[in-house]
């Protein structure tokens, strides 16, 4: 696996946003990454250097359309903590 299929896409919330400024960034990434992949793949991607990663793995929401029941797709989100010496990633400057 490469680095860009790894790192789905960054999360964009209130909470997210306000971990910033602790040096933390979310991201929705592959189901099956481990924290090692992350990590390498977020310091391949960014040029950064990342402290730590911690993982949740989130269920799909259960939905109705009408008597039938579904299930969205479950996801894996990943925080990832960057050192102190490091830059920022420049992709959340501006939001």
């Amino acid at each position: 696996m490469n680095a860009y299929d790894i790192i789905r896409r960054p999360v964009i919330t209130e909470k997210s946003m306000n971990e910033m400024a602790e040096r933390k960034y979310t991201f929705i990434v592959d189901i099956n990454a481990n924290k090692h992949q992350i990590k390498e793949a977020i310091e391949e991607i960014f040029k950064v250097k990342v402290e730590k990663v911690n993982t949740i793995k989130m269920k799909g929401k259960l939905k109705r359309m009408g008597r039938y029941e579904g299930r969205r797709p479950g996801y894996k989100k990943a925080i990832v903590k960057l050192t102190p010496d490091s830059k920022s990633i420049e992709f959340f400057e501006g939001l």
